[in-house]
């Protein structure tokens, strides 16, 4: 990244995709580069990975010297939590899970804490039971998928004053372009079948809002969303708050271009550090002085 700070944070799903040698990574990139080379460019990712396992405290220190000052990694919270106990007495596995991260508390962007679309608003107390204990070290964000919390009404009224007296953010999740698509590719059909269709809500209730935006794998077909996002997030840097933005794509091969597109959307509209280049480019560079 530039020495300019940026405003905002961006990245992708995974920083660890053997797809991307020869067009993201250096065409010799091994595995115990990926993060290194992945990080030169974004300044944040999604964790992905605790949701499924949670890691040794010596891969977590590990990660966080292979990133670079400023570099946020925006962990989500094990499947056993949210999914398996659904929040029900887990006060003790949230604790040690999130102080799993204490060495690297600098590199460590809002923590996700992601719900099933079965978790309604009649267990909504049990997540306030967690927020009261949360170390304030940290931050937090929500994403819910149950139909209550878009109700334009009470439930959803109810989950945005918890989220704002706790200040946690809530995430914004949107499916729209991927569900409106119709496509033969399989990377566009399956992720169809795999993600959410919700409401998608502007509005925030804390200083990090958190953007998932899941449309096609090209630029073109995109181009009206992002625009659209584009405007919004400037908008919100310009009200003081720091929004991290996160770019999905069915086939996770093209995230790094719809990042880089949604960042030249972001410069047109508001002044922002330039990206650096791909890891690619530079070996290119490099090749060709000799």
């Amino acid at each position: 990244m530039s020495k300019t700070v940026m405003p905002y944070h961006l990245g992708c799903t995974v920083w660890s995709l053997p797809e991307w040698k020869g067009i993201f990574f250096t065409d010799d990139a091994k595995p115990d580069r990926f993060l290194n080379q992945y990080a030169s460019v974004f300044n944040a990712v999604e964790g992905n990975t605790t949701f499924y396992n949670v890691p040794e405290e010596s891969v977590i220190k590990k990660w966080g010297e292979q990133t670079p000052k400023g570099f946020k990694f925006c962990f989500k919270f094990p499947r056993d939590i949210t999914h398996e106990k659904r929040m029900h007495n887990v006060k003790g596995d949230v604790l040690d899970f999130v102080r799993l991260f204490e060495p690297i508390r600098e590199k460590v962007g809002p923590f996700m804490i992601q719900f099933p679309d079965s978790f309604s608003a009649n267990e909504l107390y049990r997540l306030e039971e967690v927020f009261s204990i949360l170390p304030k070290a940290f931050s937090y964000s929500v994403e819910v998928r149950h139909k209550d919390f878009f109700d334009h009404g009470k439930h959803e009224r109810n989950l945005i004053s918890l989220l704002k007296s706790y200040d946690v953010d809530r995430v914004i999740f949107d499916t729209r372009k991927l569900h409106s698509t119709k496509s033969d590719e399989v990377s566009i059909i399956e992720a169809q079948k795999k993600k959410p269709k919700v409401p998608v809500r502007f509005d925030t209730t804390a200083s990090r809002p958190v953007l998932r935006y899941m449309g096609t794998n090209d630029i073109l077909n995109n181009e009206p969303y992002l625009k659209e996002w584009a405007i919004i997030v400037a908008e919100w840097i310009g009200e003081g708050l720091h929004p991290y933005v996160f770019i999905h794509a069915p086939n996770k091969a093209d995230q790094p271009k719809l990042c880089q597109h949604f960042h030249k959307l972001l410069s047109e509209l508001i002044e922002v550090p330039v990206l650096n280049e791909w890891p690619v480019n530079k070996q290119d560079t490099q090749l060709g002085l000799f």
